[in-house]
C-alpha cells in the first residue's frame, strides 16, 4: 500500500531540502495531493478557525440543513442520489475584493480571525506555487504571473460542514469532481475523516492529521505544466456519526488570466504531441459550472476547440 505523501516543511530549510522537493515533485506527478506539516501557520490559530466554524454552524446553519436538505433528501430513496451532495456551505471571497462583512450571521470574532487565516493561507500559497516552478525549471515568480491577469489572482474559501448521514450508501457528502482552478489549501477535521482521492482505479483516503494543511492541484497548473502535474477527482463520503468540518481556500488565477501550458515545458518535452489548450479562465469556469462532475478531459477537449476556431497559437506568449 503507498503511503499518502506527508510533507514537514520545516526540512525545506536544511540539508533534507532535495528530498523534500523530490516528495512534492512526486506528489504533484503521482497522486495530486500532498499534506503540509510545520507549514507555518500556527496551531492556535487553527485552533481558534476550527472552534468558532464549528460554533457557527451549530449556531447559524445546521437547523436550517436539517430542515432543507436532511429532512428530504432521503425520504422514500432506496437508489443513490446523483444529483446532491449531503453539506452545508458558505462561501467567501478574499481576492481581488473580500465580501467577508456581507456575509450575513458571522460575528466579529469569526471574520476577524478568518482574516487572518487567509492572509497565512495566500502566503503559503504564493510560496508552493515558487516551489512548484522550482520543481518545474520555470523561473521563481513564473505561476503567480500566469495567474495575475489584469486583476490579480482570485481567492476564496468555501466552508463546509458534512453533518451525520443516516444512510451514508445513498448519498455523498461532495461527488466526486476535479478543482477547476490552481491550487488548494484544504484545514480539514482531524477527528472525522471523508475525503478521498481517485488513483489507480482505488479510493483512497486522506488521511485526518491534527493541524495539517492538504494540497491538491487544480485543473489550471495541469494546463499550465502541460500535464506533467495532475488535477485528480476527489469526493467527500458521508458518515453515520460526527460532523466533519472542511474549509477549503481556492488560490485562481484572474478571470480575465489566459492559461496556456508554460512554452518552456512544451519545448522540453517536444517529443510529447499533446499541447494543452489556451483560454481565458472566466471561460473555462462557465463551461465548468455545468460540467463540474464530469470528467476534465472533454472540458480540456471543448476549451481546445474553440482555441482552434479563434486560431490561438498555444504557446504564444499571452
Amino acid at each position: 500500500m503507498e503511503t499518502f505523501p506527508v510533507i514537514n516543511m520545516e526540512k525545506l530549510n536544511g540539508e533534507e531540502r532535495e528530498a523534500t522537493m523530490e516528495i512534492i515533485r512526486d506528489a504533484c506527478e503521482n497522486w495530486g495531493f500532498f499534506e503540509l506539516m510545520n507549514h507555518g501557520i500556527s496551531p492556535e490559530l487553527m485552533d481558534t478557525v476550527e472552534k468558532l466554524t464549528k460554533e457557527h454552524y451549530s449556531k447559524c446553519l445546521e437547523q436550517k440543513f436539517k430542515e432543507v436538505v436532511a429532512s428530504k433528501a432521503l425520504e422514500g430513496v432506496q437508489s443513490e442520489i446523483s444529483d446532491m451532495d449531503w453539506e452545508s456551505t458558505f462561501f467567501l471571497r478574499h481576492l481581488p475584493v473580500s465580501n467577508m462583512s456581507e456575509i450575513p450571521d458571522l460575528d466579529d470574532d469569526y471574520r476577524k480571525i478568518m482574516k487572518e487565516f487567509v492572509v497565512k493561507l495566500e502566503t503559503l500559497a504564493e510560496q508552493l506555487l515558487d516551489l512548484l516552478c522550482e520543481n518545474l525549471g520555470l523561473e521563481k515568480g513564473y505561476l503567480k504571473k500566469a495567474f495575475y491577469g489584469s486583476k490579480g489572482p482570485t481567492f476564496g474559501t468555501k466552508v463546509s460542514n458534512y453533518p451525520p448521514c443516516p444512510r451514508p450508501e445513498l448519498i455523498k457528502g461532495l461527488r466526486a469532481h476535479t478543482d477547476a482552478g490552481g491550487i488548494i489549501l484544504l484545514f480539514q477535521d482531524d477527528q472525522v475523516s471523508g475525503l478521498q482521492l481517485l488513483k489507480n482505479g482505488q479510493w483512497i483516503d486522506v488521511p485526518p492529521m491534527r493541524h495539517s494543511i492538504v494540497i491538491n492541484i487544480g485543473d489550471q497548473l495541469e494546463v499550465i505544466t502541460n500535464g506533467k502535474y495532475k488535477s485528480v477527482m476527489h469526493r467527500v463520503v458521508t458518515q453515520t456519526d460526527g460532523n466533519r468540518m472542511s474549509i477549503a481556500s481556492f488560490y485562481n488565477p484572474s478571470s480575465d488570466a489566459v492559461i496556456y501550458p508554460a512554452p518552456a515545458l512544451v519545448e522540453k518535452e517536444a517529443e510529447k504531441s499533446q499541447v494543452y489548450p489556451k483560454f481565458v479562465f472566466e471561460d473555462y469556469m462557465k463551461l465548468y459550472a455545468g460540467l463540474k462532475f464530469q470528467a476534465k478531459e472533454p472540458r480540456f477537449a471543448a476549451m481546445k476547440a474553440i482555441e482552434t476556431s479563434v486560431g490561438l497559437d498555444p504557446i504564444a506568449t499571452a
